[in-house]
């Protein structure tokens, strides 16, 4: 079966007459004269009227964009929105010097949560930089890992604040 390309003219037994105005890998959106736009599977039943050939790849907008933010996400340093606990949620961290005479320092807890994700996520951005970095050689990649595991062990104190725990810190375990 050939694809029908955008502006093929199709009849619809539910919807009747309408035009292809999209196509994705899976569907066809149609604008139909009586029902407006409405989303069809490319393997569904329908007559087709005018067969226009598909002069454009079957992805769509959606699928290209979906696509194009996981890349994105994977080699850049733009971080994913992470959630803190709810129990910390309109939280407070109070830092208080023993000095009585100085005062103490209030810091809403969502934004030093949100510092310590920017932490986590320029150092994996350090870490994706040095195992492929072309400079380096294997033991000096090595040597840095190790480095970096020590300072995700460091970070663990604050795994307490993250609401899943697959975006917990881990260092190296202890035998």
């Amino acid at each position: 079966m050939k694809l029908l390309g955008i502006g093929s003219r199709i009849k619809h037994e539910k919807y009747g007459l309408g035009v292809v105005t999209n196509v994705t890998s899976i569907h066809y959106w149609v604008t139909f004269i009586e029902n407006g736009l409405e989303t069809i599977d490319i393997d569904s039943e329908f007559e087709v009227i005018e067969h226009l050939e598909d002069e454009v790849d079957s992805i769509s907008f959606y699928e290209v964009e979906s696509t194009l933010k996981k890349l994105l996400q994977k080699w850049s340093d733009v971080s994913e929105v992470i959630p803190i606990a709810d129990r910390w949620k309109g939280g407070k961290l109070i830092l208080e010097p023993k000095d009585s005479n100085l005062a103490s320092k209030e810091i809403p807890i969502e934004t030093f949560f949100h510092k310590i994700v920017m932490v986590r996520d320029r150092v994996r951005v350090m870490e994706q930089k040095i195992n492929s970095s072309k400079v380096l050689d294997d033991q000096e990649k090595v040597d840095l890992q190790q480095y970096i595991t020590r300072i995700y062990g460091s970070l663990t104190t604050f795994n307490v604040l993250f609401k899943i725990k697959e975006h917990h810190f881990s260092g190296s375990k202890s035998n």
